[in-house]
C-alpha cells in the first residue's frame, strides 16, 4: 500500500532553518504531483506548497513565499521542504501529500498523506 513517511522535524529559534523529507513507497512516485500541508492547534490544515512531476513547477502559499523552497528526487522517491527564516507562527504538524492531478491547495483533493511530523519554533 502507499505510504508517506515524513522525517526531519523539531525545535528550532526564530530565524533559523530546517529541512523536512517526506519519502513513499507503494506508488509509482514520478506519476504524483507532491505536496506538503500543515496543521497548527485549533486551526484547519492549510496549503504549504507543492511540486509537479519532474519538479519544474512548483506553488507555495503566500505566507511561506520566499522562505521556504519544496523540491524532490525522483530517484529516491523523496519529497523535500526546506524552511528558512522560520517564525514561530510557523509551528505546526508539516504534513506530506501525494495526487494525480494538478498543483491544487485544497487538502481533500489530495489522495494520500502521511503522519506528519512536528515543527516548533520558539523565539
Amino acid at each position: 500500500q502507499v505510504q508517506l513517511v515524513e522525517s526531519g522535524g523539531g525545535l528550532v529559534q526564530a530565524g533559523g532553518s530546517l529541512r523536512v523529507s517526506c519519502a513513499a513507497s507503494g506508488l509509482t512516485f514520478r506519476d504524483y504531483v507532491m505536496g506538503w500541508f500543515r496543521q497548527a492547534p485549533g486551526k484547519e490544515r492549510e496549503f504549504v506548497a507543492s511540486i509537479n512531476w519532474s519538479g519544474s513547477t512548483t506553488l507555495h502559499a503566500d505566507s511561506v513565499r520566499g522562505r521556504f523552497t519544496i523540491s524532490r528526487d525522483n530517484a529516491k522517491n523523496t519529497v523535500y521542504l526546506q524552511m528558512n527564516s522560520l517564525k514561530p507562527e510557523d509551528t505546526a504538524i508539516f504534513y506530506c501529500a501525494a495526487r494525480r492531478g494538478g498543483l491544487t491547495a485544497t487538502p481533500v483533493a489530495w489522495d494520500y498523506w502521511g503522519q506528519g511530523t512536528q515543527v516548533t519554533v520558539f523565539s
